[in-house]
């Protein structure tokens, strides 16, 4: 469909649905697909269901499903609705979950009975009775042979025999995705249609994903990343397989059956890629690979080097945040240093400057704070009070990255203005650092941070997964950089060996987490 994009989300189903009806958008693990036609359909039925129980355009709707097919089908139908929808990631549990509802003003909260040994049911009664919400459960057990005519588990009802809400504006926002960020509530961003239909077109102009493209989801679909990709697949007709669960040693023999053309997203992703088809022996463990995409946090790039090295194909970064998904991306033909270095260049319509501490624009290679503007740009927080030091006069959005453009327009993400270490009145970049640990022959997985020290005001602190079988001492961690090449000033001063660094649904590290735990 190019970049020309139709009215709003719904328009877009239903045009894909009636150009090529055939063509397959969602399957999952559990042997149930669904064509752009079958998506349309099964979203009409859920939404005339939805609207029987009084959910019209603007009522706000929160749902926490993971992902299947279910969650896909339940997307679409309350866009058909115009209803104003808020995904959360299954994991989010009590405390989020009231501040979240409470802030938005949910008035449908849509949960699972039980996953995973947790019962959502219970946990959204308990809240219903004091947020003044109604609820509805949905049954995910025996997902392959239970439900409605395809097997989902999802209300419905006949779409002509009720009046449903008409498709809203695509300027109108209609979606509130949370962030996980570091603070200790939750921020709140507001989509409209335009936005995050936008928010594929880096996926499709720049990475490259197109009709046949086979894509496993082992991530949180309500996560904003589960709308873009959903709009890309609905677009260009890339194949989405849904897994709601990710178990490292399985999940990614049982990607292998479908056989992938494109693999995320993260680090502890890839590894699990690169370990299966180490103990299977089958460096062709996926044939049709293309390419690898992560986002959300760099990939080091000793995890480029293998991934080419097992499977013969690049890593392609990409850029972006909840409040601005997608901003940028490399290519699959970009060559080695810009696919390792940087997250590439803007998606079309994007535009990026770094700015410094005073607020002034960067030149060229210079590391500033990386602003944006475009059309996948959110409308501003829930919470409008922190609008106002989010955007600049200009309406340049403010994304706390640290990063360098260089003159072909290739983003490089250099950290967070809340990840710069400062020690001894010098900032110390922890990406740069935990760059260096990735090279080290006995690390799986590495993060720095830094923590407060009487001395020099703060210590750069390794935390540090070994691989199997290995060991790690701080000693050998401070050697190595400095054979790295690293500035002694920036080595470790203190290493943690953990079992496991603390990570969100995308894979990202939860720092916070870390400092807390080691303070």
């Amino acid at each position: 469909m190019g970049l020309t994009l139709p009215l709003t989300f719904w328009s877009l189903v239903a045009q894909a649905a009636d150009e090529q009806p055939d063509v397959p958008v969602v399957s999952d693990d559990h042997g149930r697909s669904l064509t752009r036609a079958q998506l349309r359909d099964e979203a009409e039925a859920t939404a005339a269901a939805l609207s029987d129980r009084g959910v019209t355009s603007d009522t706000v709707v929160s749902w926490q499903l993971p992902t299947t097919i279910e969650a896909a089908v339940l997307l679409v139908a309350l866009a058909r609705i115009g209803a104003v929808q808020n995904p959360l990631i299954p994991i989010l549990r009590e405390r989020e979950v009231s501040f979240i509802t409470q802030q938005v003003g949910t008035e449908l909260l849509i949960v699972p009975e039980e996953w995973r040994g947790f019962s959502h049911g219970a946990m959204a009664r308990k809240l219903a009775t004091s947020g003044d919400f109604d609820m509805l459960e949905i049954d995910l057990h025996d997902l392959s042979t239970r439900g409605s005519r395809r097997g989902l588990n999802l209300p419905t009802r006949d779409p002509n025999s009720s009046a449903q809400s008409p498709s809203p504006s695509r300027d109108a926002p209609r979606w509130i995705y949370y962030s996980s960020g570091t603070t200790a509530d939750p921020k709140g961003a507001r989509h409209t249609d335009t936005s995050i239909m936008a928010s594929s077109n880096a996926l499709l102009e720049l990475m490259g994903f197109g009709e046949g493209d086979v894509y496993p989801i082992p991530w949180p679909i309500t996560h904003i990343g589960g709308a873009s990709v959903l709009a890309t697949s609905i677009r260009c007709g890339v194949h989405l397989i849904l897994f709601e669960a990710f178990d490292p040693a399985e999940t990614p023999r049982r990607m292998a059956i479908y056989k992938p053309t494109a693999l995320g997203t993260a680090v502890p992703f890839f590894r699990s890629y690169l370990d299966a088809a180490r103990e299977s022996n089958d460096p062709s463990l996926f044939p049709d690979l293309r390419f690898g995409t992560f986002g959300g946090a760099p990939v080091p790039s000793e995890i480029h080097l293998e991934m080419s090295a097992t499977f013969g194909v690049p890593l392609i970064g990409s850029w972006g945040l909840t409040e601005f998904p997608n901003a940028t991306s490399a290519a699959p033909d970009d060559s080695v240093e810009i696919l390792t270095t940087s997250v590439g260049r803007p998606a079309p319509g994007v535009s990026v400057r770094t700015v410094d501490a005073q607020g002034d624009v960067c030149g060229t290679g210079k590391e500033g704070e990386l602003l944006l503007r475009g059309p996948q740009c959110f409308s501003g927080y829930v919470d409008p009070a922190l609008d106002e030091t989010s955007f600049d006069p200009e309406g340049w959005f403010h994304t706390g990255d640290l990063g360098t453009i260089d003159a072909a327009g290739n983003v490089r993400i250099t950290g967070r203005l809340k990840d710069i270490i400062i020690r001894n009145a010098e900032n110390i970049s922890a990406v740069e650092v935990e760059e260096m640990l990735y090279r080290h022959s006995a690390v799986a997985e590495a993060a720095v941070l830094g923590l407060p020290d009487t001395r020099t005001g703060e210590r750069v602190v390794a935390v540090v997964v070994p691989r199997k079988g290995c060991e790690v001492e701080l000693s050998d961690i401070r050697d190595h950089c400095r054979l790295e090449g690293l500035a002694i000033q920036k080595c470790p001063e203190q290493l943690e060996v953990v079992d496991a660094l603390p990570r969100n649904a995308m894979g990202k590290v939860l720092k916070q987490e870390l400092r807390l735990g080691l303070t």
